[in-house]
């Protein structure tokens, strides 16, 4: 299956372009830029830098993908975005490089969705599954785990983590790490509990949804600084997976946990 590529589009000769991908009316395909087969590039979409895209992914009108980082410590030096498989990027997401502080890659795994104006910054790591909806903007160096939403104008903070399948609510200020299967909602956010309606919709076993609801209960509401209620956490709950994550993700760190 051959490629299109649109009349009014301007691909370097030195771009890799997959098989059957389309690139449509007044993209912009830069000399290092890497598609993968089946990508698609809907129109007036700009894709530079060190930049790889992987098979079946969809952008949409006036993404931005690979530019430079809005780092003021930034100067030049060549860094890489890693984008998955089956992707959908929509209208003016932007998704910058990495800098050599950072590590020098913006990752995003597969089969996420990013809508209209998301941004994610320079060194950001993302996994899969992920939804980050209107506006959702992270700032450098934060690492998104899988199967995690980030809510419509939601900001986190750099350097931040959010935890596998946490829920951060529409218009939250994120400062600290976000745990694992939590409701995260405010400016600053706080931390509401297990996102219950979230873990029964996923299949969860009711056994697993009453081991993490009584691990945020010690965490939140016991009374319990953060390392005692770890404590008592392993003390009282053994043979979980889902709270084992939840434990191991408070004890790695660095920012503090969002309580």
């Amino acid at each position: 299956m051959t490629s299109f590529i649109h009349e009014t589009a301007i691909v370097s000769a030195a771009a890799r372009i997959g098989i059957g991908c389309h690139i449509g009316p007044y993209c912009v395909v830069g000399e290092n830029v890497a598609l993968g087969d089946g990508v698609r590039l809907e129109s007036h979409i700009v894709v530079d830098g060190r930049t790889t895209i992987g098979d079946g992914t969809h952008v949409f009108p006036f993404a931005s993908i690979g530019l430079a980082p809005q780092d003021l410590k930034y100067g030049g030096e060549p860094t890489t975005v890693e984008i998955g498989k089956r992707n959908q990027i929509r209208e003016f997401v932007t998704v910058h490089r990495g800098t050599s502080g950072g590590g020098g890659l913006t990752k995003i795994g597969d089969e996420n969705l990013l809508m209209a104006q998301a941004h994610v910054a320079h060194d950001c790591q993302l996994g899969s599954n992920i939804i980050m909806a209107n506006a959702a903007t992270l700032a450098g160096h934060v690492e998104i785990a899988d199967r995690a939403s980030i809510g419509a104008y939601s900001g986190v903070h750099q350097f931040c983590r959010v935890g596998f399948e946490a829920f951060v609510g529409g218009y939250s200020v994120v400062v600290k790490d976000a745990p694992p299967f939590a409701i995260i909602q405010g400016n600053h956010a706080k931390c509401y509990g297990l996102n219950r309606v979230g873990v029964k919709r996923r299949g969860y076993s009711p056994e697993t949804i009453k081991d993490l609801s009584h691990a945020f209960h010690l965490l939140l509401s016991a009374k319990l600084n953060t390392t005692q209620a770890v404590e008592r956490i392993e003390e009282e709950i053994s043979g979980c997976p889902e709270v084992d994550i939840l434990v191991d993700f408070i004890k790695a760190s660095k920012r503090g946990i969002v309580k």
